[in-house]
């Protein structure tokens, strides 16, 4: 990707007069400056000032943990968590604590479902994700841990069906939400089965690759067309831009079979040197961060980082 400086300045400064959750986030990945006095502000003001607002005196969001999934206490703490608020909120913390002391399952995982009382990989996955981002207590994560690890598919990845309908082929949407945990639980300093963990998350990578992010290891087909729409926030749903964003994340140096999803990335860029958001996932939310059709500043910030990260852009 060929960008001169003023384009690239023009950029910046365009991301930079975006809410300060993606200022904060700006100045860490792209400019390699530390700025807690933006961290500090997503608090109080902007985005995660109104995701807060909506916090009910009982200590959940929505209808409790789950429902409706959008605007639940899940998924509304994974967007804070996105942010990049302080992980030492104390009212996130607090909701934290209050599932985990009412909701673990009789597998060690969170939100038991149906009659069986079985927990869902995804779920877990994304909840190990914030709780360790919130540095929860270890002992408390630890059953989510043996959960986890107990689901791992001989593929090398994991799907949220292989413990109550059988699946017997992992799921990219569970492997991302699952390997986004595993790495946040390794990044706050967690050891529980830390070498078992990383040795999960090593596989379940190369079956992320082994399908170059988004194809059939069997014909080479695209597996979803939806997989290369960018869309923010991801929620459960995979597609390229998360888990390229994912592997730029976890350290992890350029690999060939990536070529295909970060030309797909490239290619998506607009003539305003901007990504869009491309898609929704329909459902309830608390409010829109963004519109659809339009130059997205958190899609143009993870692009971003992922073309940086990988080499494609100085």
């Amino acid at each position: 990707m060929v960008m001169n400086m003023i384009e690239d300045q023009q950029r910046i400064t365009w991301l930079l007069e975006g809410d300060v959750s993606i200022q904060y986030q700006v100045h860490r990945d792209l400019l390699a400056t530390e700025r807690p006095d933006l961290r500090e502000r997503i608090a109080t003001e902007g985005w995660g000032a109104r995701f807060l607002s909506f916090r009910k005196e009982a200590g959940h969001w929505g209808q409790k943990f789950y429902q409706p999934k959008w605007i639940s206490t899940h998924y509304t703490v994974l967007d804070l968590k996105n942010l990049a608020i302080p992980p030492e909120n104390e009212a996130i913390r607090q909701s934290l604590t209050q599932v985990l002391q009412t909701l673990k399952s009789p597998d060690g995982g969170i939100l038991p479902i149906g009659a069986e009382r079985k927990s869902d990989m995804c779920v877990n996955g994304m909840f190990l994700n914030y709780a360790s981002y919130f540095r929860m207590d270890e002992d408390d994560l630890k059953s989510i841990v043996d959960f986890l690890l107990a689901e791992h598919m001989p593929d090398g990845g994991f799907n949220c069906n292989a413990n109550t309908i059988g699946a017997t082929h992992s799921s990219m949407h569970s492997t991302i939400s699952v390997l986004e945990g595993m790495l946040e639980y390794t990044n706050n300093g967690y050891t529980y089965r830390l070498e078992e963990l990383q040795t999960a998350a090593e596989r379940s990578r190369a079956f992320l690759l082994k399908h170059k992010l988004f194809r059939s290891d069997h014909s080479g087909e695209i597996i979803d067309k939806k997989w290369l729409m960018l869309s923010y926030p991801s929620r459960w749903k995979y597609d390229i831009l998360r888990a390229l964003d994912y592997f730029q994340s976890a350290g992890v140096a350029y690999d060939p079979r990536m070529r295909d999803a970060l030309d797909v990335l490239e290619g998506k860029r607009r003539k305003d040197n901007t990504w869009p958001v491309q898609a929704k996932h329909p459902g309830q939310v608390h409010f829109d961060m963004e519109q659809t059709g339009g130059p997205s500043r958190w899609n143009t910030l993870r692009a971003l980082r992922v073309l940086k990260h990988f080499g494609e852009i100085e």
